[in-house]
């Protein structure tokens, strides 16, 4: 609890934490606003494919123009302002910058961002959370063994609900549950980014004003990214991702002991509207939460002493966050892991997948269009059911061509597609399930 400490200190002599993002959209943006906020850390270089957004995007935010006038990295690192790039390789190259944070969205430029970070000796915080499910486990091992930190990032939920599960774990509590909260109905599945402002009630016009990507913004409706935050925080806990994917309970706070009593160990969404559209008392549509159980009639006689509610047994208790402040928190993983030498959050191995799903019946020939599309979403499974089923992660459904067709509802597999097996995200996804494979799913 001494982050804010040691970032003033290394303020106080003079050498910040230097940082480089990549990527400035609504996350990226987010940590932005909170950089010339947080004494002790400099964000040294922005790198983005457009440079004009990056600009918008900082005005945005409130930056004055000068601090992101600087005409080079070395001009940015002698002022304390800030280079703009479309060269994300030059900011990973250079020395004197200590983490990466990467912030894309897009898997394959996570992937190759992660590994040159690494190459070069950065500790990475991989927003991206798509590439993180793709083959996290992996990058994370090689991380660890150039000795720097590859982290989830703080403010978005699977590395808040990480937080939650250790801390429960660390009391000796055990956790029979936990995840995050959403707006969810079946018909979800098949919105598409033309049809997802409606059901977040705002206009098109408010969402361009947000900087809200839509495709991104369906990938929340869907489904897809619960499962890929499910299945983050499956590899990183140990917690098991339902056999046949996520049920999205209905469920308020006050019935998460109610809900998951006698769970083993599981990764679950709970939805914040009723499945007649009636909305759940004390939702936790922005929060994350744990469920965990009382072993003793002591432990559960603390439990009633102290007002934990509890379900009837005494003996399942849960605690929740009711927000999480997304890219606003980031600026604890780039300090945990400069300082610290910690991420927060990491898979360790390779428990939970996000197999693409047909929205529709789809036609052999159709080029698969990826995570909030309108033609697949993504089914959080466990990684040894993927394997056996052969089911192409939603990582990889963007821009290969069906092979057959593939009916509304069913998982796709890698051999339902034309895929480029020298892509450098098959390759490292390919190098994860053979180095991760179960002996069952041989």
């Amino acid at each position: 609890m001494n982050l804010s400490r040691m970032l003033r200190a290394r303020a106080e002599q003079g050498r910040p934490v230097r940082v480089g993002l990549i990527g400035a959209g609504k996350f990226g943006s987010m940590f932005l606003a909170m950089v010339p906020r947080s004494p002790g850390l400099h964000l040294a270089g922005l790198a983005d494919l457009s440079v004009p957004r990056a600009r918008e995007a900082l005005a945005r935010v409130g930056w004055p123009a000068e601090q992101y006038a600087a005409p080079s990295l070395d001009a940015a690192m002698a002022g304390g302002g800030t280079w703009l790039t479309q060269d994300a390789a030059a900011l990973m190259a250079d020395p004197r910058i200590e983490v990466m944070v990467e912030c894309t969205g897009n898997p394959a430029a996570g992937i190759r961002h992660a590994l040159a970070a690494i190459a070069h000796g950065k500790h990475i915080v991989m927003v991206n959370v798509e590439a993180d499910v793709l083959a996290g486990p992996l990058l994370a091992a090689k991380a660890a063994q150039a000795g720097v930190v590859y982290s989830m990032a703080y403010g978005d939920q699977p590395s808040l609900v990480c937080e939650l599960v250790d801390t429960i774990r660390a009391m000796g509590l055990p956790v029979v549950a936990a995840g995050k909260g959403t707006k969810y109905l079946p018909h979800y599945h098949e919105s598409t980014p033309e049809t997802v402002w409606g059901f977040y009630g705002l206009t098109p016009e408010q969402a361009r004003l947000g900087g809200m990507n839509p495709q991104m913004f369906n990938s929340f409706l869907d489904g897809t990214k619960s499962g890929i935050e499910m299945a983050a925080i499956a590899n990183a806990t140990g917690l098991q991702p339902p056999e046949d994917g996520l049920a999205f309970p209905p469920c308020g706070t006050q019935d998460l002991p109610f809900v998951f009593a006698g769970s083993t160990g599981r990764v679950e969404v709970i939805s914040s509207v009723e499945r007649d559209g009636r909305q759940v008392v004390n939702d936790l549509r922005w929060g994350v939460y744990a469920v965990f159980e009382g072993e003793t009639d002591y432990i559960r006689r603390c439990f009633a002493e102290y007002g934990v509610a509890t379900d009837p047994s005494g003996r399942y208790a849960a605690l929740w966050r009711p927000y999480h402040l997304i890219g606003l928190e980031l600026g604890v993983s780039v300090a945990s892991a400069a300082l610290r030498g910690e991420p927060t959050g990491v898979g360790d191995t390779w428990r939970g997948d996000v197999a693409a799903t047909a929205k529709r019946d789809l036609k052999a020939g159709e080029v698969l269009d990826g995570e909030g599309g309108a033609m697949v979403w993504g089914k959080c499974i466990p990684a040894e059911r993927s394997l056996q089923l052969g089911a192409l992660p939603i990582g990889l459904a963007h821009g290969c061509a069906l092979l057959r067709d593939v009916p509304r509802g069913e998982m796709v597999g890698w051999a339902d597609v034309a895929i480029d097996t020298g892509i450098e995200a098959v390759k490292l996804r390919r190098e994860m399930e053979a180095t991760y494979r179960p002996a069952s799913a041989a």
